[in-house]
């Protein structure tokens, strides 16, 4: 195995620039999902990666060895495809050990490698079958099968679960993540999927508009979001954005002042902040009128099973509050909200996250 490190990597297609100067380390055997939204240069990265594409800047490197300008099957990686691309004419067992044919592997070697990998993925009893004959998941797990056979230094999957039912995703994403522990796989994952990305990985890069704006373990992600984007890209729903100012006893937001502790609150001043973030599990619904408690209505209820998601328009924009099972209000009704402002995040007029949430020791950062 080893580590992949992209310095400074641009790609340019006629006058669209796809990737600025990414720099990008992926330790060894460790797993990075590659998340952003559609367009933002993620699968550019990973077919640069992987040799179908080249880079018009930059350097490209698994572990110490320089990869940039080699052909894809001098770089010892292994790709997972959206679309599995088995070889309809061959058998599970051939589509497996296709790459080990290729490197010259004995047909004894082979076969006891094929052996061991469809055990391994539970798909032995799938060997002599063709891709047509099999389910979507089955499929997937030949495509891994074939990914892992021969031990490469990198692991590289594109979307891969995307073709399936959500059903199905749940249960691959799993096995996945228990595959890749399973052989301490240096691995890059491609998703536009947060919930893909913060269950399965170790580290999370967030991309937009082909640059790299944070890269970390998924709970820092989610909890110390870098800017404003990862802010509200990660998180279901997502983070809500309110315009903030600053006042003596605290922040105002919307028609309410929130009081903030001076510590926090000078750091607010210090920073120029302009916006508030609040998560909408840090929010509650409240009585209105009590101090402290922005005032708003009800515009959306939308009852979830386990919990009740409540969309409250206030002044400064709406906002999503995560409320009980049994949350009983109606459309147009008052409500307050209310949040601790140490969950919050303060960004400035950049967009930057210039006062983070408070940690657990209950320092400012």
């Amino acid at each position: 195995m080893g580590s992949v490190v992209f310095k400074n990597v641009v790609k340019n297609f006629g006058a669209l620039n796809v990737l600025r100067s990414l720099d990008l380390t992926v330790p060894d055997h460790k797993f990075l999902a590659l998340l952003g939204p559609s367009g933002c240069g993620k699968t550019t990265a990973l077919r640069i990666l992987a040799g179908l594409d080249m880079p018009t800047a930059g350097k490209v490197f698994i572990g110490e060895r320089d990869v940039t300008r080699l052909q894809p099957r001098d770089r010892d990686i292994a790709m997972v495809f959206q679309s599995y691309a088995l070889y309809p004419q061959m058998t599970v067992a051939d589509n497996i050990g296709y790459p080990l044919w290729i490197r010259g592997t004995s047909e004894a070697g082979r076969k006891a490698k094929i052996g061991e990998v469809a055990a391994i993925l539970e798909i032995g009893h799938l060997l002599d079958r063709r891709p047509r004959q099999l389910s979507g998941g089955q499929r997937q797990r030949v495509a891994l099968a074939r990914a892992i056979v021969r031990d490469p230094a990198a692991f590289l999957m594109d979307e891969p679960l995307s073709n399936l039912d959500a059903r199905l995703r749940l249960t691959m994403r799993g096995e996945i993540k228990r595959l890749c522990q399973r052989l301490s796989a240096t691995t890059i994952y491609v998703t536009h999927d947060q919930v893909e990305a913060l269950t399965m990985a170790d580290l999370v890069a967030v991309m937009q508009g082909g640059e790299l704006q944070q890269m970390a373990p998924p709970i820092e992600i989610y909890d110390r979001p870098a800017n404003r984007f990862v802010a509200t890209f990660v998180g279901n729903p997502p983070m809500n954005i309110l315009p903030a100012a600053l006042c003596e006893q605290g922040v105002t937001v919307a028609t309410g002042i929130v009081p903030v502790d001076q510590t926090r609150l000078a750091a607010c001043r210090l920073a120029e902040i302009v916006e508030i973030g609040l998560r909408p599990e840090d929010c509650s619904v409240a009585p209105p009128g009590e101090a402290g408690v922005l005032q708003g209505e009800i515009y959306v209820v939308e009852p979830m099973g386990n919990e009740t998601l409540v969309n409250v328009r206030l002044e400064g924009g709406n906002v999503q509050v995560r409320a009980g099972r049994d949350f009983r209000g109606v459309v147009g009704e008052s409500i307050g909200v209310a949040f601790d402002p140490a969950n919050a995040c303060f960004f400035n007029s950049g967009g930057l996250t210039a006062v983070h949430r408070v940690n657990n020791n209950g320092r400012v950062k």
